[in-house]
């Protein structure tokens, strides 16, 4: 069977990352508070995507001409001034809140507290990439996780998925235009092997080849590094990180046929410790664009 070239989420997408992430937390120990905290967090996206009733819905046919024409139907620029982003981030907190501790009820309450615009100025960090100021940093993951729903709920529109990006844009979300996070390879024995890239905004995954790099497409000097412990035993988490040495980066890679139950920014949050030693090495810089996790 041919394996399709773009896949659009499902609608319990969020649901599945809380399940996983719950699951990693009791892998990672190291980790686990934060996990949890996270696996909190995709559940209330879950919660927010079903139940909260957006200002605003595209056409039926509003994408059709991108569509068409190859180019991504959700650029982040074209439709960024649509999105009433204070009602999705309300939305997303009042979802959450039944569920955090006293310990991170600070954090929504400082969110709730900042002005519409400074909510803005935020999400214009993550949309670029950006670390942001320090003394308001640990609010951007809480902004980025309300995009991440609304672009989500934007893909799940489309009337078909978007063709698989051709020349410069094939390393891009063919949805919405963002960089992947990292890259997951297929067991599923329709498709046992095919490597897709994952859209840390909108959750499409969409075809590229096995050892080519995801940023220069180069495949000459790729080299795999991955986590090992002293024991006999399995590591916690079979991640890989695929480093070029032509363009000096590096992107996640999570093999189902090692762990079936990967799901790529669950698993990216979860091996940090990959990035650490990546970054020892001090060679590589990391390629990968998860909105839940500022990297300076």
């Amino acid at each position: 069977m041919q394996p399709p070239e773009v896949r659009l989420p499902d609608h319990d997408h969020f649901a599945r990352r809380a399940r996983r992430l719950r699951e990693l937390a009791d892998r990672v120990a190291p980790l686990g508070d934060f996990l949890r905290f996270m696996a909190q967090l995709a559940q209330a996206q879950q919660v927010a995507l079903e139940r909260a009733a957006p200002a605003w819905q595209p056409e039926p046919q509003a994408f059709a001409l991108a569509l068409a024409h190859g180019m991504p139907p959700l650029n982040v620029q074209a439709l960024r001034e649509t999105i009433d982003l204070a009602a999705e981030l309300d939305a997303l907190l009042g979802a959450l809140e039944l569920h955090v501790g006293e310990a991170q009820r600070p954090l929504l309450d400082a969110l709730r507290r900042r002005p519409p615009e400074e909510i803005e100025r935020l999400a214009d960090d993550v949309l670029a990439g950006a670390a942001g100021d320090e003394r308001t940093r640990g609010l951007m993951p809480l902004v980025a996780a309300a995009l991440q729903v609304v672009w989500l709920r934007l893909a799940r529109t489309l009337p078909e998925a978007p063709a698989r990006p051709a020349g410069e844009a094939r390393t891009l979300c063919p949805s919405c235009g963002s960089p992947p996070l990292a890259s997951v390879i297929e067991a599923d024995p329709r498709y046992n092997g095919v490597r897709y890239l994952q859209c840390g905004l909108c959750a499409t995954q969409w075809y590229l080849e096995r050892s080519i790099c995801s940023v220069c497409e180069q495949s000459g000097r790729l080299d795999y590094f991955s986590l090992t412990q002293e024991s006999d035993e399995a590591a916690p988490l079979p991640a890989q990180a695929e480093a070029c040495g032509d363009c000096d980066s590096y992107l996640k890679v999570f093999v189902r046929e090692l762990d079936a139950g990967a799901e790529p920014l669950a698993d990216d949050l979860a091996s940090l410790a990959l990035d650490l030693l990546l970054g020892e090495e001090g060679r590589y810089r990391r390629s990968g664009a998860n909105p839940l996790l500022i990297v300076e």
